[in-house]
């Protein structure tokens, strides 16, 4: 049974309508009385009519067929063709296959084909607004590098399908590009911003105009202007590079133009004898002598109002030293007579205070040149001072050990000295110290005069103490001490002498007092009272024609000393005087042995 709406159904009804009417109009013919020849002519008009018709409608549908067939066609090219562009390779998936399969008619490929295509063509869209992205920010980073600027409205070229690559590999590489130059351009941003913090650096330190200095590589660099970007093409790197070698030039030669200055003022400062105050106000350019060119960085340390404020400070003391010049030469006479002084050298006699002033007065000598010499005298002085140090060193360990020989020989005098009083454990330890070092004085004075030898023999020169040769003093000092040894030893055989006719006199006359013994109460000889109330030997001093001779050592010598040693001693050879005894004791025996004249004794 046919289905209703079908072709054949629709045929068939048709094909009925028209034979029904076919028959009706034969009716009304046969009616009309219409011949036959004329039915037949009409016929075949009708049946024309009816072909021309159908005809029609045949070239109608085929020319629809072949829109459809063209449209479809031309989409699938423009399918594919997108497909190719984007890289989308995936055209034949199954399920488009099986899809292709399943449609019949050309209106289906149609209405399959178009939701694709206008995947496509958004897809083209958005990709080719990323490509132009991309592409606006490689050509204006890659404007940036180069140097070329290029106005925020300049159009990027369209990409068409004809000649742009619009795959994703494409924009990956493009992105990979895009990447690459970010970073150099970072990697540019930065050393600009470091080559600008230091030109900021040496301005500072200079007292320039950072701000013109930066200017004159590119106006970019000041940031004024916050729409510009910063430069980072290689001209201005380097033109940054020669603005920092300029400044560095630049510091170099001001540091060592202020450093002359200062080193100026130093002088200056030490003639006039300066208050801090004064030198506190150039702290800042007096720090430039200690820091090494790299490390001056503080701001206007080196400005041109610092170098002419310290060079104006020059100026007006070099002024006044002209004024001050002859106080200024005899302050260093006199600091040079005080360094021979404390070395026992004898200063320049060509540069003496009178003769300086006179000189000075009498116009024949520029003051300048005078105080140089002077000041060439006192280095020298200081430089021979050095050499002299070791010596000057075991001399005055000579000179303490016949200190301490000297307060030995009074506390050995003192007959008190074993009471218990205060203070006497101490003066018992220092006697025991005292005697070690005693011991050690010829070892002293010999090492001396081979240290001192030996020193005349590398200057080629004597070594002189207050006029004197030391090593003279030295022997003359050893000939002395001999001489008091043996002085020393005669002494104590007179004594013996003496306590043995004593202990004659007392088996004939009877035991009495001594004469020789002193007063307990009365205060020891050469001792004077400490701190803590025991008394404590003071240095003697020897008369003239004395018991023993004074040993001669550099304060002998010298007249500049305190009161020990002033005056040569001449060695004395008188005896010791006995006690008297009686005439009629056997001095016979003793006479000879002694050769002393006894008295007679007492009657009582």
């Amino acid at each position: 049974m046919l289905a209703i709406g079908s072709p054949l159904t629709t045929s068939c009804r048709t094909s009925t309508s028209c034979n029904a009417l076919l028959r009706e109009l034969q009716q009304i013919w046969s009616d009309i009385g219409e011949s036959e020849a004329d039915k037949d002519r009409m016929l075949l008009e009708l049946e024309r009519e009816c072909l021309e018709v159908y005809r029609r409608k045949v070239e109608e549908a085929a020319n629809a067929k072949a829109r459809l067939h063209q449209s479809v066609a031309a989409k699938e090219a423009e399918v594919a063709t997108l497909m190719a562009a984007l890289g989308e390779l995936n055209i034949h998936s199954p399920s488009q296959i099986q899809t292709e399969k399943k449609v019949a008619s050309l209106k289906e490929k149609l209405a399959t084909v178009t939701p694709l295509l206008e995947d496509l063509r958004m897809k083209k869209e958005e990709r080719i607004k990323q490509f132009a992205d991309i592409k606006s920010q490689i050509e204006k980073i890659s404007g940036e590098i180069s140097g070329y600027s290029y106005p925020n409205d300049t159009m990027i070229s369209c990409l068409t399908l004809e000649d742009q690559d619009m795959s994703l590999r494409k924009l990956t590489e493009f992105q990979t590009h895009l990447q690459t130059l970010q970073k150099e351009k970072s990697d540019r941003l930065h050393k600009v911003l470091e080559y600008v913090n230091e030109v900021h650096l040496l301005c500072g330190v200079l007292g320039l105009d950072f701000a013109q200095s930066v200017s004159d590589v590119h106006p970019s660099l000041q940031r004024t202007n916050q729409e510009q970007s910063t430069n980072i093409s290689n001209g201005t790197f380097e033109g940054l590079e020669q603005t920092i070698n300029k400044l560095k030039t630049e510091r170099r030669i001001r540091i060592q133009k202020l450093r002359d200055i200062v080193a100026a003022l130093f002088e200056l400062w030490n003639l006039m004898d300066s208050p801090q105050t004064e030198k506190n106000v150039f702290s800042r350019a007096t720090s430039v002598l200690r820091l090494s060119e790299a490390e001056v960085a503080e701001p206007g340390v080196l400005s041109t109002e610092m170098i002419e404020q310290a060079a104006a400070e020059v100026e007006r003391l070099t002024k006044l030293k002209a004024s001050r010049m002859k106080e200024l030469v005899m302050k260093r006479r006199s600091e040079l007579e005080d360094i021979c002084r404390m070395t026992h050298i004898e200063p320049d006699a060509s540069t003496a205070v009178d003769k300086s002033n006179a000189l000075i007065d009498s116009g024949l000598v520029d003051p300048s040149e005078l105080l140089a010499n002077i000041e060439a005298q006192i280095s020298k002085a200081k430089d021979e001072a050095l050499s002299r140090k070791e010596i000057m060193d075991r001399i005055d360990r000579w000179l303490s050990a016949c200190e301490e020989e000297n307060w030995l020989e009074d506390y050995n005098q003192d007959e008190n000295r074993y009471n218990a009083g205060r203070g006497a454990h101490i003066n018992l330890k220092r006697a025991e110290k005292a005697r070690v070092t005693v011991t050690k004085i010829p070892a002293i004075v010999d090492n001396l005069i081979n240290r001192t030898l030996a020193w005349e023999e590398e200057k080629k020169m004597l070594f002189l103490y207050d006029r004197v040769r030391l090593v003279s003093i030295l022997e003359d000092y050893k000939v002395t001490r001999k001489q008091r040894e043996e002085e020393k030893k005669r002494c104590r055989d007179q004594k013996k002498i003496q306590d043995l006719l004593l202990t004659e006199r007392e088996a004939i006359y009877g035991s009495k007092p001594s004469p020789r013994k002193s007063n307990s109460f009365r205060k020891p000889n050469g001792y004077r009272a400490n701190g803590n109330g025991s008394m404590t030997p003071t240095p003697r001093r020897n008369s003239v024609g004395g018991g023993t001779p004074e040993l001669l050592t550099p304060r002998s010598y010298s007249g500049r000393q305190n009161g020990y040693f002033k005056e040569m001693r001449r060695l004395s050879t008188a005896p010791l005087n006995f006690v008297a005894i009686s005439k009629e004791d056997t001095i016979s025996t003793y006479t000879s042995i002694c050769g002393s004249e006894l008295g007679s004794p007492p009657h009582g």
